[in-house]
């Protein structure tokens, strides 16, 4: 009877073995998270309890000038699945609702989850989509069901996927809520404008399987571009709360990827698509709401502990992962048999021809892999980044374009004469609606109330003196030679971008 129980346990062991070395290598997930700013402990945070991201920081790469292309939602989560501005992939503003923002149907041929799938993926996608249309970013699983708000259940509901039997490698796209705004108010506060809770449950409450972290909103830094009132510090600890919440649903799903043997052939992504949801941050092309957190773990790189200071953007997802996959052809930077989208389309009379997207400009990733430098601390990726920001809401037209570099940072507000728009949930924040009934000469950060909603055409800031944007140097006669060098280098950009929006150079 004992060596029938011993040649069970050996043939286990060796079973469980087997399922191990013929686990597919380089899997890949991709975690994004919902309104958040470089608000973890590896980024210097010290109030933040995010001990899993640091974790999977500190064996791998922290990307300290990751970028966005565009603060806003549905418009920034295509650039991520395309590898191409918003101007270039059509999706302006929000996908759901009346907002109806779609891609392109052509931008079929370099979508992220079609591109992974042809290079012989099983995708799948958990938690917030918020792009269109589904057959152009169309994944093989969609895993259902409630709870982005809870990341720890997420990846529970996830772990099928995660382990099944399947020799092909895996792409999870794991899309949490999570440290959005929504779910109520907290009545607990005392002043008359409660702030937003961010996805927590009132009176402390937690969700099932996760260990809630409460913050005293006095012991909390406030960003330079918000100002420091008791509704802005309250909504803060709610935001700080949101965060740690993710945290442990990143653990959760390292865990499983433990537990399955596939940790060490998973490479891990985390970001945002934009920065905190609050005026200043989301919705602008301010720092506040372009920088984003930017992890990546690859198991096949031997440098690990890399702090990079290299200027990357939400546009070279798409390639880099490719690329991870030994899909790219880097000569074209386009996917390896490249599928045409015309010849996609041909047969499918629902995508009409003038609608499939411009005329060129989708032959190529407008960004860049990442993959390589990975491991060089000192490497440096892009001379500049570049923002295209035109829609949010239907209701909310202010194109804005922005070029940022080591040394300067130029915004050109094209809509200048109109007041800045608002996103309905950032208007209705206490943070602002305390400093909007002060008037427009109370302060708001950096600038006042006034300045926020009235900008000019031009803004200029000194990204090494002036980090946090207060000094606008556009009419500064002693910055002229700058403001010109900078609108020439984004009229470059516009135009070997495809942008339409250069035409209001000439007429507006």
């Amino acid at each position: 009877m004992g060596r029938f129980f011993l040649l069970i346990f050996l043939l286990g062991f060796h079973l469980s073995g087997l399922v191990m070395i013929r686990a597919a290598e380089r899997n890949i997930i991709f975690f994004i998270t919902d309104d958040e700013s470089p608000t973890l402990g590896c980024y210097g945070d010290k109030v933040a309890v995010t001990p899993r991201i640091d974790t999977l920081a500190a064996d791998g790469t922290v990307f300290l000038n990751a970028s966005a292309t565009t603060a806003s939602c549905s418009a920034s989560r295509s650039v991520v699945m395309s590898g191409l501005h918003n101007h270039a992939n059509g999706q302006y503003g929000h996908a759901h609702d009346f907002h109806k923002f779609a891609s392109w149907h052509n931008v079929v041929s370099l979508a992220l989850p079609r591109v992974l799938a042809n290079a012989g993926y099983r995708t799948a996608h958990i938690g917030k989509y918020h792009v269109a249309p589904e057959e152009v970013y169309h994944f093989e699983t969609y895993l259902e069901g409630k709870g982005e708000r809870n990341p720890v259940e997420m990846a529970e509901r996830a772990r099928a996927f995660l382990t099944a039997s399947d020799e092909r490698p895996f792409f999870l796209y794991f899309g949490v809520s999570d440290p959005h705004r929504g779910g109520g108010e907290d009545a607990s506060f005392p002043g008359p404008l409660k702030p937003d809770l961010f996805g927590n449950k009132p009176r402390r409450g937690s969700w099932p399987g996760v260990k809630e972290v409460f913050f005293d909103p006095a012991t909390l830094p406030v960003p330079d571009f918000l100002p420091d009132t008791p509704e802005c510090r309250s909504e803060l600890a709610q935001y700080y709360q949101s965060c740690a919440r993710v945290d442990q649903g990143v653990g959760r799903l390292v865990e499983i990827l433990k537990e399955a043997g596939v940790y060490d052939k998973t490479l891990f992504v985390f970001t945002s698509d934009h920065g905190m949801a609050f005026p200043g941050g989301k919705t602008t092309v301010y720092e506040g709401g372009l920088r984003v957190p930017f992890v990546v773990r690859n198991p096949y790189e031997k440098s690990r502990g890399i702090r990079s200071g290299a200027l990357i953007s939400h546009i070279d997802i798409t390639p880099s992962l490719l690329d991870f996959a030994g899909g790219l052809d880097a000569a074209t930077n386009a996917p390896e048999n490249m599928v045409s989208a015309a010849e996609y389309w041909k047969d499918k009379p629902y995508a009409a021809k003038e609608n499939r997207g411009p005329r060129k400009g989708l032959e190529r990733y407008h960004g860049k892999s990442w993959i390589p430098i990975l491991g060089a601390p000192d490497a440096v990726h892009r001379e500049a980044v570049f923002a295209s920001h035109t829609f949010h809401e239907i209701q909310m037209y202010y194109p804005m374009r922005a070029i940022r570099d080591r040394d300067f940072k130029l915004i050109w507000n094209i809509a200048h004469g109109l007041p800045y728009p608002f996103a309905s949930d950032l208007w209705a924040a206490s943070t602002w609606q305390a400093q909007w009934a002060k008037g427009l000469e109370a302060p708001y950060g950096t600038k006042t109330v006034g300045a926020y909603v009235h900008r000019p055409a031009f803004e200029l800031y000194d990204m090494k003196k002036d980090p946090g944007e207060a000094v606008n140097l556009s009419a500064n006669p002693e910055y002229a030679d700058v403001l010109k060098r900078y609108q020439d280098k984004l009229k470059t950009f516009q135009r070997d971008l495809g942008d339409p929006w250069i035409q209001k150079w000439e007429y507006e």
